[in-house]
């Protein structure tokens, strides 16, 4: 164990990127290894202050608000492991601002550690940048979906951007290649999804009436005799929601390893295709301190392009 601060008050000054946070839930993070039980006795006595006055566990922290914290115990952390250098992510960069990054997601790379992964996109980026103050995921990408992924360089920026995204006000349009000929040029699909868990632990979704209501459009680019080429939007962002209606229609995406043809992906596997084809191909927004509209866009990977010229 040892003492934060040295055995005296510490001085905290709160930056930009931690504004709006409520202070207990800021503090729990701060002090890692103190009991949230001790937390909230500090605040509730008075012990911790903001500008040298008393503040309620609810209070939102500002930035150049002064936090005062008493002595307190925190547990010793082991050493992390440190994320590797990927250059790949570097040069995946789409777009970058003091307020927003956008990259490009390879496939095969999740967006955040866990379940059995050390470390995705968050914990290399917070890696290979370690004076950067704030990075937030905005939304998420399947780990074997490629494409534009956004990620808050300030909580504002994050704020405000899940707030748009709550109101309907981004855009995400993803190239999806299924099985089958589809047969409309414009197909609105609405079906509940409920996400559920494997005897081994492993997240699924299925089509049940119960599940919370999911909005895909779907647009025909292009067709094959056997293929089809669509463009999906989310008006929804349920996990795994793309696949699972396409899959639920009778059309499974090309590559998918959850809710797709398993004997027809071995054979796309021998024909080239090793990844799932779904790419999130744009997304449209307004910039979350100008307001300026703003649509970013990643190109189809080279694998995915040469199956599609393949198929021609």
């Amino acid at each position: 164990m040892k003492d934060l601060g040295k055995n005296s008050v510490t001085r905290h000054q709160i930056g930009e990127e931690a504004a709006g946070q409520r202070i207990d839930n800021y503090l729990v993070k701060l002090l890692k290894g103190v009991p949230k039980s001790h937390v909230y006795r500090i605040l509730r006595s008075g012990e911790v202050r903001v500008n040298a006055g008393r503040a309620k566990p609810d209070y939102r922290i500002q930035t150049g608000d002064e936090l005062r914290i008493p002595p307190v115990r925190v547990a010793e952390r082991p050493a992390r492991a440190t994320p590797p250098v990927s250059e790949a992510l570097e040069r995946a960069v789409l777009f970058e601002d003091e307020h927003l990054l956008a990259l490009n997601k390879p496939s095969g790379l999740a967006v955040h550690g866990g379940s059995g992964l050390s470390f995705g996109v968050i914990e290399q980026l917070r890696g290979q940048r370690p004076h950067a103050r704030f990075f937030e995921l905005v939304h998420r990408l399947d780990r074997d979906t490629s494409g534009v992924l956004l990620v808050a360089k300030k909580r504002s920026a994050l704020t405000t951007l899940h707030a748009a995204l709550r109101e309907g006000q981004v855009k995400k349009y993803y190239l999806v290649l299924v099985k089958g000929k589809w047969r409309n040029q414009k197909q609105v699909v609405r079906l509940n999804l409920h996400k559920y868990l494997l005897a081994s632990g492993e997240r699924r979704v299925a089509v049940k009436e119960e599940g919370q209501e999911s909005h895909t459009v779907f647009e025909l680019k292009r067709a094959w005799q056997d293929y089809s080429l669509l463009q999906a939007e989310l008006k929804t962002g349920r996990t795994h929601q793309i696949r699972v209606h396409l899959a639920h229609l009778g059309f499974p995406i090309a590559g998918d390893d959850k809710y797709g043809d398993f004997n027809l992906n071995k054979q796309l596997a021998r024909d080239g295709l090793k990844r799932m084809f779904l790419h999130a191909a744009s997304v449209g927004f307004r910039h979350p301190a100008s307001g300026a509209k703003m649509v970013v866009e990643a190109p189809l990977p080279a694998e995915l392009q040469k199956f599609l010229d393949a198929l021609s």
